[in-house]
């Protein structure tokens, strides 16, 4: 994969990049609404969230540094499970707290949006929560256009969550 300006796109895989996955899952779950979750993950969940990937041939592509150090992680899953949604996917993009406002969203999504092309899906869903508006930018800037909006359909830190879908389609 190329490499920009002192930043690796790869392949993330368990063995090098399920504890740096792990990291920032965490991070994500205690200190943002980027997930509806409360309780951190552990090794264990990584470890089988990185093999489903991989059963479905999913991708996790990450971002690393000059020093090898995981910045980023994007990946994509099942939108709903049933056939007729199979050529719809569902993704996420996660960075690390230490890089964020460094455009790895962009270069991620956009790598995202390739890989899916090249796997033959036909349309992209972004779940994200309505007050995170760098992810909704970006998704504005990438071509995504809100298809939803679900009011306060979760509750964290202390407060009603609404989450807002982008979807956009990636071939005819």
């Amino acid at each position: 994969m190329p490499q920009h300006s002192n930043r690796q796109l790869i392949d993330c895989r368990f063995e090098d990049h399920g504890d740096s996955v792990l990291e920032i899952f965490n991070d994500a779950i205690l200190n943002t609404t980027a997930l509806y979750e409360y309780d951190p993950r552990d090794h264990a969940t990584i470890e089988r969230w990185f093999s489903d990937k991989q059963q479905h041939n999913f991708p996790i592509l990450g971002v690393l540094n000059e020093k090898n150090r995981l910045m980023g992680f994007a990946s994509y899953g099942r939108f709903r499970p049933y056939p007729a949604f199979n050529t719809t996917v569902e993704h996420s993009i996660y960075i690390h707290q230490d890089f964020r406002g460094l455009g790895l969203g962009r270069l991620l999504l956009s790598a995202l949006m390739e890989r899916a092309v090249e796997q033959g899906y036909h349309s992209m869903i972004g779940a994200i929560d309505a007050e995170n508006t760098p992810s909704i930018r970006l998704h504005q800037q990438l071509g995504f256009q809100p298809t939803g909006l679900l009011p306060e359909v979760g509750f964290k830190f202390e407060r009603w969550l609404t989450l807002v879908l982008y979807q956009t389609i990636l071939s005819n």
